[in-house]
C-alpha cells in the first residue's frame, strides 16, 4: 500500500510540476519529460482512477488561477497539453484533439485518447475518431499496443462507442508494426485478459496468420485454448454484448448471455492434426477444448474417433476423462 501511495505520490508531483511550467513557460521540456518517466510505469487497469486524479489536478490549478485573475499578479492562461484529455470541459477535450499532430508520448497518454472513443460529448468522440489515426501512426508500436490492451476488454461495455468507433479499433489493430507488437505481447502474456484480448482482436483478420503460432507457443493455457478453438472451428467469435434470457418468467428470474458475431477464417492443417495438437497441449484447459469439439465431430472422423476418444478417457484431468467417456458412450464402446 505504502508503495502504491508512494507512486501516486510522484505521479501528481509530476502533473503539478508540469502545470507549473505550462503556466510560467519555463522548464516546460523537463517537466514533461519528468511526467512521461513517471506515468510510463503505471498500471493501465487503473487508467479510470488516473484520470480521475488527473481531472481533479486540472480543476485545481483552474480555480487557482480564476481566483487570481483580477490580481496584479494574475496567471496567463496555459496551452493546452496531453493533461487536458482528462480535463472535465468537453471544449477543452475536442480542442486538444483537434491540436493533436504527433504520436503519443507513452502508452498511458495514447490509451487516454483511445479513451475518448467512449467519452460523453459526441463531439469529443468524433474529434477522437478523426486524430487516432494519426496519432496511432506518429506512435511508437508498443505505446499503440499499449492502449489497445486497455481498451479492447471494455469494448463490449463501453456503451457509448459506436460501430465507427469499433472500425477505427479494427483499422489500428490491421498496421503491420502494431499487429506485429500486439502478436508478441499475446503470446508473451504470463497475466491478464490476454485470451479476451485476442478474442476482440478477432474483429479484424491481422492476426488470423498467427493462430498457429498462439496455440503452440502462447504462455497463457487460456490464449492456446481460444487458438485451438479458432482453427478447429474454422471461425473467430468475439462477445459484442450481453441479453437478458428470462429462465422462470413466473418467478421473474433470467440470466444475461453473451451476443457473439463471428467470422470465418481459412485453415491449412487439417481438422484431425490441429485436434491430435491440442490433445497433447499440457494444460487441461486445452484438452477441454480439443474433448469439446472431438464429440461435436464424433460423425464425420471415422475409425480415428475411437482411438482419440480412448486417448480423452484416459486423461489425468477429470473433467478431461469425462469427455472421453462421454464420446465412448454416443460411438457405442464400452468404457
Amino acid at each position: 500500500m505504502s508503495d502504491a501511495l508512494q507512486c501516486n505520490d510522484s505521479v501528481l508531483d509530476a502533473v503539478r510540476a508540469f502545470l507549473v511550467a505550462l503556466h510560467s513557460g519555463r522548464g516546460l521540456a523537463e517537466s514533461m519529460a519528468a511526467m512521461v518517466r513517471e506515468t510510463s510505469g503505471l498500471p493501465l487497469t487503473q487508467l479510470a482512477a488516473w484520470e480521475m486524479m488527473i481531472r481533479r489536478e486540472l480543476w485545481t490549478d483552474e480555480a487557482r488561477a480564476r481566483q487570481s485573475r483580477w490580481t496584479f499578479r494574475a496567471k496567463p492562461g496555459r496551452h493546452l497539453s496531453w493533461l487536458d484529455l482528462c480535463s472535465s470541459d468537453g471544449f477543452r477535450r475536442e480542442r486538444v484533439l483537434r491540436s493533436l499532430s504527433a504520436g503519443a508520448p507513452n502508452g498511458f497518454f495514447c490509451a487516454l485518447a483511445m479513451r475518448r472513443l467512449n467519452d460523453w460529448v459526441p463531439q469529443v468522440r468524433q474529434a477522437a475518431r478523426e486524430r487516432l489515426p494519426l496519432i496511432a501512426q506518429c506512435s511508437e508500436p508498443e505505446d499503440v499496443v499499449d492502449g489497445l490492451w486497455s481498451l479492447l476488454p471494455h469494448v463490449t461495455s463501453w456503451g457509448r462507442m459506436g460501430s465507427e468507433d469499433r472500425k477505427l479499433v479494427e483499422d489500428l489493430i490491421a498496421v503491420e508494426p502494431v499487429s506485429n507488437a500486439l502478436k508478441a505481447r499475446i503470446l508473451k502474456a504470463t497475466a491478464g485478459p490476454a485470451s479476451l484480448i485476442l478474442a476482440q482482436a478477432g474483429r479484424s483478420s491481422a492476426l488470423d496468420r498467427w493462430l498457429e503460432v498462439f496455440a503452440r507457443d502462447a504462455v497463457q493455457p487460456t490464449v492456446r485454448a481460444r487458438a485451438y478453438r479458432c482453427l478447429l472451428e474454422r471461425r473467430v467469435a468475439w462477445v459484442v454484448g450481453r441479453t437478458w434470457i428470462w429462465t422462470e418468467l413466473q418467478w421473474c428470474k433470467g440470466r444475461f448471455e453473451p451476443v457473439l458475431e463471428e467470422r470465418s477464417i481459412s485453415v491449412d492443417a487439417p481438422f484431425i492434426d490441429v485436434l491430435k495438437d491440442a490433445l497433447e497441449d499440457r494444460s487441461s484447459v486445452v484438452r477441454r477444448v480439443a474433448g469439446e469439439l472431438l464429440i461435436k465431430q464424433l460423425d464425420s472422423m471415422g475409425t480415428d474417433a475411437i482411438r482419440l476418444a480412448n486417448t480423452l478417457a484416459s486423461d489425468s484431468s477429470p473433467c478431461v476423462a469425462e469427455r472421453g467417456r462421454f464420446a465412448l458412450e454416443k460411438l457405442g464402446r464400452p468404457v
